[in-house]
Protein backbone atom coordinates (compact mmCIF):
# COMPACT_ATOMS: atom_id res chain seq x y z
CA UNK A 1 0.00 0.00 0.00
CA UNK A 2 1.38 3.47 -1.18
CA UNK A 3 2.16 6.56 1.45
CA UNK A 4 -1.23 8.35 1.91
CA UNK A 5 -1.14 12.01 0.05
CA UNK A 6 -4.90 14.04 0.70
CA UNK A 7 -6.48 15.39 -2.64
CA UNK A 8 -6.23 19.29 -1.34
CA UNK A 9 -2.32 18.80 -1.02
CA UNK A 10 -1.85 17.22 -4.10
CA UNK A 11 -3.43 19.81 -6.29
CA UNK A 12 -2.17 22.52 -3.97
CA UNK A 13 1.31 20.67 -5.50
CA UNK A 14 0.55 20.39 -8.98
CA UNK A 15 -0.30 24.38 -8.68
CA UNK A 16 2.96 25.26 -7.92
CA UNK A 17 4.63 23.57 -10.64
CA UNK A 18 5.87 26.29 -12.57
CA UNK A 19 9.08 25.46 -14.05
CA UNK A 20 10.98 22.41 -15.09
CA UNK A 21 13.92 20.98 -13.77
CA UNK A 22 16.11 22.45 -16.40
CA UNK A 23 14.93 25.77 -14.92
CA UNK A 24 16.34 25.02 -11.81
CA UNK A 25 20.41 25.46 -12.52
CA UNK A 26 20.98 21.91 -13.78
CA UNK A 27 24.13 20.14 -13.35
CA UNK A 28 26.93 20.37 -15.84
CA UNK A 29 25.46 23.75 -17.36
CA UNK A 30 28.19 26.20 -16.43
CA UNK A 31 29.75 28.45 -18.98
CA UNK A 32 32.28 26.47 -20.38
CA UNK A 33 30.28 23.41 -22.22
CA UNK A 34 32.91 21.15 -23.50
CA UNK A 35 33.99 17.54 -23.04
CA UNK A 36 32.24 14.92 -21.02
CA UNK A 37 34.47 13.16 -18.78
CA UNK A 38 32.57 9.50 -17.54
CA UNK A 39 34.20 6.03 -16.76
CA UNK A 40 37.70 7.27 -17.74
CA UNK A 41 36.03 8.20 -21.69
CA UNK A 42 35.71 11.70 -23.03
CA UNK A 43 32.53 12.35 -24.92
CA UNK A 44 32.56 15.55 -27.18
CA UNK A 45 29.37 17.85 -27.69
CA UNK A 46 27.74 16.20 -31.01
CA UNK A 47 28.78 12.96 -30.09
CA UNK A 48 27.58 9.91 -29.20
CA UNK A 49 29.19 6.81 -27.55
CA UNK A 50 28.60 3.29 -26.26
CA UNK A 51 31.27 1.19 -24.28
CA UNK A 52 30.93 -1.23 -21.52
CA UNK A 53 31.59 -0.21 -17.72
CA UNK A 54 34.24 -1.81 -17.43
CA UNK A 55 37.60 -0.81 -19.00
CA UNK A 56 39.29 -4.04 -19.21
CA UNK A 57 36.99 -7.06 -18.41
CA UNK A 58 38.08 -9.33 -15.53
CA UNK A 59 36.45 -12.62 -13.65
CA UNK A 60 36.09 -10.54 -10.97
CA UNK A 61 34.25 -7.38 -13.12
CA UNK A 62 32.14 -9.91 -14.74
CA UNK A 63 29.07 -9.19 -12.58
CA UNK A 64 28.87 -5.25 -14.54
CA UNK A 65 29.72 -6.02 -17.80
CA UNK A 66 26.78 -3.37 -18.95
CA UNK A 67 27.02 -1.47 -21.05
CA UNK A 68 26.51 2.21 -21.09
CA UNK A 69 25.23 4.63 -23.73
CA UNK A 70 26.78 8.36 -23.76
CA UNK A 71 24.78 11.31 -25.79
CA UNK A 72 26.71 14.85 -25.54
CA UNK A 73 24.37 17.05 -26.85
CA UNK A 74 26.27 20.01 -28.76
CA UNK A 75 24.24 22.66 -26.68
CA UNK A 76 24.57 23.13 -22.50
CA UNK A 77 21.71 21.62 -20.92
CA UNK A 78 20.79 19.21 -17.81
CA UNK A 79 22.02 14.86 -17.83
CA UNK A 80 19.09 13.15 -18.19
CA UNK A 81 20.11 9.69 -16.77
CA UNK A 82 17.87 6.41 -18.02
CA UNK A 83 18.33 2.96 -16.20
CA UNK A 84 17.03 -0.42 -17.45
CA UNK A 85 16.94 -3.79 -16.61
CA UNK A 86 17.51 -3.68 -12.89
CA UNK A 87 15.42 -6.79 -12.98
CA UNK A 88 16.78 -8.58 -15.47
CA UNK A 89 13.61 -10.29 -16.64
CA UNK A 90 11.67 -6.63 -17.34
CA UNK A 91 12.98 -6.82 -21.25
CA UNK A 92 10.11 -3.51 -22.33
CA UNK A 93 12.54 -1.54 -20.20
CA UNK A 94 15.70 -2.43 -22.58
CA UNK A 95 14.00 -1.52 -25.64
CA UNK A 96 12.97 1.73 -24.32
CA UNK A 97 16.13 2.83 -23.46
CA UNK A 98 17.63 1.46 -27.09
CA UNK A 99 15.15 3.04 -29.09
CA UNK A 100 15.02 6.20 -27.11
CA UNK A 101 19.05 6.37 -27.46
CA UNK A 102 19.22 5.58 -31.03
CA UNK A 103 16.72 8.13 -32.00
CA UNK A 104 18.37 10.56 -29.82
CA UNK A 105 20.33 12.95 -32.18
CA UNK A 106 23.63 14.87 -30.31
CA UNK A 107 23.88 17.52 -32.58
CA UNK A 108 20.36 18.66 -31.64
CA UNK A 109 20.55 18.08 -27.86
CA UNK A 110 21.21 20.12 -25.23
CA UNK A 111 22.86 18.78 -22.02
CA UNK A 112 23.53 15.02 -22.05
CA UNK A 113 21.74 11.69 -22.42
CA UNK A 114 23.41 9.12 -20.43
CA UNK A 115 22.22 5.41 -20.62
CA UNK A 116 22.51 2.18 -18.48
CA UNK A 117 19.79 0.05 -20.94
CA UNK A 118 21.06 -3.29 -18.89
CA UNK A 119 22.39 -2.44 -15.28
CA UNK A 120 21.44 -6.89 -14.96
CA UNK A 121 22.83 -7.88 -17.86
CA UNK A 122 23.56 -11.56 -16.44
CA UNK A 123 19.44 -11.65 -15.79
CA UNK A 124 19.08 -10.07 -19.35
CA UNK A 125 20.71 -13.08 -20.75
CA UNK A 126 19.17 -15.54 -18.56
CA UNK A 127 15.74 -14.11 -17.91
CA UNK A 128 16.19 -14.21 -14.45
CA UNK A 129 15.10 -10.93 -12.00
CA UNK A 130 17.62 -11.20 -9.57
CA UNK A 131 21.27 -10.85 -9.43
CA UNK A 132 23.81 -14.02 -10.00
CA UNK A 133 23.73 -14.37 -6.25
CA UNK A 134 20.01 -14.24 -6.35
CA UNK A 135 19.58 -11.31 -4.75
CA UNK A 136 16.77 -8.31 -5.63
CA UNK A 137 19.25 -5.41 -6.80
CA UNK A 138 16.43 -3.05 -6.20
CA UNK A 139 16.63 -3.24 -2.36
CA UNK A 140 20.31 -2.89 -2.41
CA UNK A 141 20.98 0.85 -3.22
CA UNK A 142 22.68 2.78 -2.35
CA UNK A 143 24.71 -0.05 -2.43
CA UNK A 144 27.98 -1.25 0.14
CA UNK A 145 31.11 -1.61 -1.88
CA UNK A 146 32.17 -3.79 1.00
CA UNK A 147 29.11 -6.19 1.02
CA UNK A 148 27.59 -8.91 -1.19
CA UNK A 149 27.83 -9.00 -5.40
CA UNK A 150 24.49 -7.21 -5.44
CA UNK A 151 25.42 -4.77 -3.15
CA UNK A 152 28.73 -3.91 -4.74
CA UNK A 153 26.87 -3.63 -8.15
CA UNK A 154 24.25 -1.01 -6.60
CA UNK A 155 27.50 1.09 -5.01
CA UNK A 156 29.33 1.20 -8.12
CA UNK A 157 26.25 2.19 -10.83
CA UNK A 158 24.59 4.31 -7.53
CA UNK A 159 27.77 6.50 -7.59
CA UNK A 160 28.09 6.96 -11.32
CA UNK A 161 24.47 8.26 -11.25
CA UNK A 162 24.24 10.27 -8.13
CA UNK A 163 27.53 12.24 -9.34
CA UNK A 164 26.14 12.55 -12.69
CA UNK A 165 22.39 12.71 -13.27
CA UNK A 166 20.54 15.60 -13.17
CA UNK A 167 16.88 13.80 -13.45
CA UNK A 168 16.51 10.11 -13.42
CA UNK A 169 13.80 7.81 -15.38
CA UNK A 170 13.90 4.31 -14.30
CA UNK A 171 12.43 1.95 -16.25
CA UNK A 172 10.72 -1.08 -15.65
CA UNK A 173 7.99 -3.30 -15.89
CA UNK A 174 5.31 -5.51 -14.09
CA UNK A 175 6.77 -8.70 -12.53
CA UNK A 176 6.10 -12.29 -11.33
CA UNK A 177 3.55 -12.68 -14.40
CA UNK A 178 1.72 -9.52 -13.81
CA UNK A 179 1.04 -6.63 -16.05
CA UNK A 180 0.59 -3.05 -15.42
CA UNK A 181 -1.16 -0.43 -17.35
CA UNK A 182 1.82 2.67 -18.21
CA UNK A 183 2.09 3.91 -15.10
CA UNK A 184 4.90 6.51 -14.00
CA UNK A 185 5.36 5.93 -9.86
CA UNK A 186 6.73 9.63 -7.99
CA UNK A 187 6.63 10.50 -4.90
CA UNK A 188 3.71 13.15 -4.82
CA UNK A 189 5.74 15.41 -2.07
CA UNK A 190 8.91 16.71 -4.39
CA UNK A 191 6.87 18.81 -7.32
CA UNK A 192 9.67 18.64 -9.71
CA UNK A 193 9.83 15.28 -9.21
CA UNK A 194 5.72 15.48 -10.04
CA UNK A 195 6.08 17.52 -12.87
CA UNK A 196 8.44 14.89 -14.93
CA UNK A 197 5.91 12.55 -13.58
CA UNK A 198 2.93 13.84 -15.16
CA UNK A 199 4.58 15.51 -18.36
CA UNK A 200 5.58 11.47 -19.10
CA UNK A 201 2.13 11.10 -20.18
CA UNK A 202 1.79 7.29 -18.55
CA UNK A 203 -2.09 6.47 -18.17
CA UNK A 204 -1.69 6.78 -14.64
CA UNK A 205 0.72 8.23 -11.85
CA UNK A 206 0.81 6.41 -8.64
CA UNK A 207 2.28 8.37 -5.40
CA UNK A 208 4.46 6.63 -3.04
CA UNK A 209 7.88 6.76 -2.20
CA UNK A 210 9.08 3.61 -3.20
CA UNK A 211 10.77 0.38 -1.39
CA UNK A 212 13.87 0.96 1.76
CA UNK A 213 17.13 0.16 -1.20
CA UNK A 214 14.94 0.89 -4.09
CA UNK A 215 17.08 3.19 -6.81
CA UNK A 216 13.71 5.49 -6.92
CA UNK A 217 13.70 6.25 -3.19
CA UNK A 218 17.58 6.30 -2.58
CA UNK A 219 18.11 8.92 -5.47
CA UNK A 220 15.15 10.91 -4.20
CA UNK A 221 17.12 11.04 -0.71
CA UNK A 222 20.29 11.89 -2.69
CA UNK A 223 18.47 15.38 -4.39
CA UNK A 224 17.93 13.75 -7.55
CA UNK A 225 14.64 14.11 -9.13
CA UNK A 226 13.12 10.51 -10.25
CA UNK A 227 10.61 8.84 -11.38
CA UNK A 228 9.85 5.03 -12.24
CA UNK A 229 7.80 3.88 -15.61
CA UNK A 230 6.48 0.77 -15.46
CA UNK A 231 4.30 -1.20 -17.98
CA UNK A 232 3.38 -4.50 -19.22
CA UNK A 233 4.53 -7.68 -18.35
CA UNK A 234 7.77 -9.16 -17.92
CA UNK A 235 10.08 -11.73 -20.23
CA UNK A 236 8.89 -10.23 -23.33
CA UNK A 237 8.72 -7.70 -25.81
CA UNK A 238 5.83 -5.75 -26.25
CA UNK A 239 5.95 -3.02 -29.14
CA UNK A 240 3.24 -0.83 -27.79
CA UNK A 241 4.50 -0.55 -24.41
CA UNK A 242 8.02 -0.16 -25.45
CA UNK A 243 6.43 2.89 -28.16
CA UNK A 244 4.43 4.52 -24.71
CA UNK A 245 7.91 4.33 -23.10
CA UNK A 246 9.97 5.93 -25.73
CA UNK A 247 7.36 8.79 -26.35
CA UNK A 248 7.70 9.29 -22.24
CA UNK A 249 10.59 9.73 -22.54
CA UNK A 250 10.50 12.26 -25.28
CA UNK A 251 8.11 14.09 -23.44
CA UNK A 252 10.77 14.44 -20.02
CA UNK A 253 13.44 15.82 -22.25
CA UNK A 254 11.28 18.16 -23.51
CA UNK A 255 10.06 19.07 -20.18
CA UNK A 256 13.57 19.63 -19.13
CA UNK A 257 14.40 21.40 -22.67
CA UNK A 258 17.38 19.23 -24.02
CA UNK A 259 14.99 19.20 -27.20
CA UNK A 260 12.62 21.39 -29.02
CA UNK A 261 9.13 20.17 -30.54
CA UNK A 262 5.71 19.24 -29.26
CA UNK A 263 5.09 16.20 -26.59
CA UNK A 264 1.94 14.46 -26.07
CA UNK A 265 -0.70 15.90 -23.04
CA UNK A 266 0.67 15.33 -19.24
CA UNK A 267 -1.60 12.79 -17.53
CA UNK A 268 -4.36 14.58 -16.06
CA UNK A 269 -5.20 15.51 -12.25
CA UNK A 270 -7.41 12.71 -12.30
CA UNK A 271 -5.65 10.40 -13.08
CA UNK A 272 -2.79 11.07 -10.46
CA UNK A 273 -3.42 8.55 -7.74
CA UNK A 274 -2.14 8.84 -3.90
CA UNK A 275 -2.80 5.30 -2.45
CA UNK A 276 -3.03 1.90 -3.60
CA UNK A 277 -3.63 -1.95 -2.54
CA UNK A 278 -3.33 -5.42 -3.78
CA UNK A 279 -6.32 -7.08 -3.97
CA UNK A 280 -5.08 -10.76 -2.58
CA UNK A 281 -5.80 -14.87 -2.38
CA UNK A 282 -7.75 -15.32 0.43
CA UNK A 283 -6.15 -17.76 3.06
CA UNK A 284 -7.46 -21.09 1.95
CA UNK A 285 -8.57 -20.22 -1.50
CA UNK A 286 -5.54 -20.44 -4.15
CA UNK A 287 -6.44 -22.52 -6.80
CA UNK A 288 -6.62 -21.37 -10.63
CA UNK A 289 -7.46 -17.70 -10.72
CA UNK A 290 -8.88 -15.89 -13.71
CA UNK A 291 -9.46 -11.77 -13.58
CA UNK A 292 -12.98 -10.83 -13.89
CA UNK A 293 -12.17 -7.61 -15.02
CA UNK A 294 -9.80 -5.55 -17.52
CA UNK A 295 -6.45 -3.43 -16.99
CA UNK A 296 -7.69 0.56 -16.72
CA UNK A 297 -11.12 -0.71 -15.54
CA UNK A 298 -12.99 1.17 -12.76
CA UNK A 299 -13.99 -0.49 -9.84
CA UNK A 300 -15.96 -0.06 -6.39
CA UNK A 301 -15.25 -1.44 -3.36
CA UNK A 302 -16.95 -5.04 -3.04
CA UNK A 303 -16.68 -5.33 -7.06
CA UNK A 304 -15.92 -8.89 -7.95
CA UNK A 305 -12.31 -8.55 -10.01
CA UNK A 306 -11.26 -12.10 -10.00
CA UNK A 307 -12.45 -15.66 -9.27
CA UNK A 308 -10.14 -18.98 -8.30
CA UNK A 309 -11.80 -22.31 -9.17
CA UNK A 310 -9.94 -25.00 -6.40
CA UNK A 311 -8.90 -27.62 -9.12
CA UNK A 312 -9.34 -30.40 -7.29
CA UNK A 313 -13.03 -29.96 -6.30
CA UNK A 314 -14.41 -27.63 -8.45
CA UNK A 315 -15.37 -24.89 -5.38
CA UNK A 316 -15.26 -21.44 -6.79
CA UNK A 317 -13.70 -18.30 -4.39
CA UNK A 318 -14.41 -14.60 -5.19
CA UNK A 319 -12.04 -11.78 -4.88
CA UNK A 320 -13.48 -8.14 -4.26
CA UNK A 321 -11.64 -4.87 -5.23
CA UNK A 322 -11.01 -3.65 -1.46
CA UNK A 323 -11.56 0.20 -2.51
CA UNK A 324 -13.21 2.63 -5.37
CA UNK A 325 -10.99 2.86 -8.13
CA UNK A 326 -8.71 1.85 -11.18
CA UNK A 327 -7.52 -1.07 -11.88
CA UNK A 328 -3.08 -0.35 -12.54
CA UNK A 329 -2.11 -4.11 -12.51
CA UNK A 330 -2.95 -7.83 -12.66
CA UNK A 331 -1.40 -10.87 -12.97
CA UNK A 332 -2.26 -13.22 -15.95
CA UNK A 333 -4.45 -16.53 -15.44
CA UNK A 334 -2.33 -19.05 -13.26
CA UNK A 335 -2.22 -21.16 -10.41
CA UNK A 336 -2.19 -19.17 -7.41
CA UNK A 337 -1.95 -19.79 -3.40
CA UNK A 338 -2.67 -18.12 -0.36
CA UNK A 339 -1.70 -14.14 -0.23
CA UNK A 340 -0.45 -13.87 -3.77
CA UNK A 341 -1.20 -10.51 -4.99
CA UNK A 342 -3.94 -10.95 -8.41
CA UNK A 343 -5.24 -7.11 -8.68
CA UNK A 344 -3.81 -3.98 -8.04
CA UNK A 345 -6.49 -1.12 -7.38
CA UNK A 346 -5.49 2.70 -6.95
CA UNK A 347 -7.26 5.23 -5.97
CA UNK A 348 -7.58 9.11 -5.54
Amino acid sequence: MQRRFPRLCLALLLATVAVPVAAQSPAGTGSAWGPLQLLQREIAPGQKAKFSYQISPTFEGAFLDTIVFVARGRRAGPTLCLTALIHGDERNSFEIVRQSFAGTDAEQLAGTLIALPAVNSHGFRTGSRNMPDRRDLNRFFPGNPGGSNTSLVASIVFSTLREQCSALVDLHTGSFERANVPQVRVDLAHAQALDLARYFGATAVLGGTGPEGSLRREMMAAGIPTILYEAGLPLRFEPAEIARGVAGVRNVMLRLRMLTGQGSAPTPLEAVYSRSAWARVPVGSGGVYYPMRALGDPVRRGDIIAEIFEPFTDQRFEVASPHEGRIVGMAVPKVVFSGFALVHVAWR
